[in-house]
């Protein structure tokens, strides 16, 4: 009686593993159609060290270190000069700086290679909003609404702006 359940477990699990096959920690399952989908376990990431830089750049712009951030986004965009990710931190770290004449290189670079995004646009309004170009900043944050109008980002800034506008008083000459 052991030796048919033995037989009958062995036969059910040739069955069940029959559309599978590991290959070095990845997983190849045959579906219905024949297909094979090769699935990779979480061990199977290669990490590259170059990505090592665009990390460590976000990770240092979102703790407040801009100088830090800028090094290591600078280094990022050495290191992959097309990755459009990187060029962004580098610009906004260069906005946080004050360093707005590079900023707008860096930006220029991301607009050649991934377009105007709606980050990129809401990036640029918050550029000019720091730079004291209200005009300007609305103009850009208005052109990333458009895209987006649900993106809480753009929303917030939009907000922000305005309640930059209320707090802004001139003193007359004297006359």
């Amino acid at each position: 009686m052991a030796r048919i359940f033995h037989l009958l477990s062995a036969g059910l699990l040739t069955i069940a593993l029959g559309g599978c096959e590991t290959v070095a920690g990845s997983v190849a399952v045959v579906d219905d159609a024949g297909t094979t989908v090769t699935i990779s376990e979480p061990g199977d990431v290669k990490y590259y060290p170059s990505d090592e830089p665009l990390r460590l750049g976000e990770e240092y712009f979102n703790r407040g270190i801009y100088g830090t951030a800028e090094k290591y986004f600078q280094s990022a965009v050495e290191k992959a000069p097309k990755d459009v990710s990187a060029w962004i931190g580098l610009a906004a770290s260069y906005d946080r700086l004050g360093r707005f004449d590079l900023a707008d290189h860096a930006y220029g670079q991301a607009i050649k290679l991934g377009g105007e995004t709606t980050q990129i646009l809401n990036n640029l309004g918050y550029s000019y909003m720091l730079r004291g170009k209200l005009t300007a900043a609305r103009t850009k944050f208005m052109e990333a609404y458009r895209r987006e109008p649900d993106n809480p980002t753009v929303l917030n800034n939009i907000n922000l702006l305005n309640s930059s506008y209320r707090f802004i008083e001139r003193e007359l000459p004297p006359q």
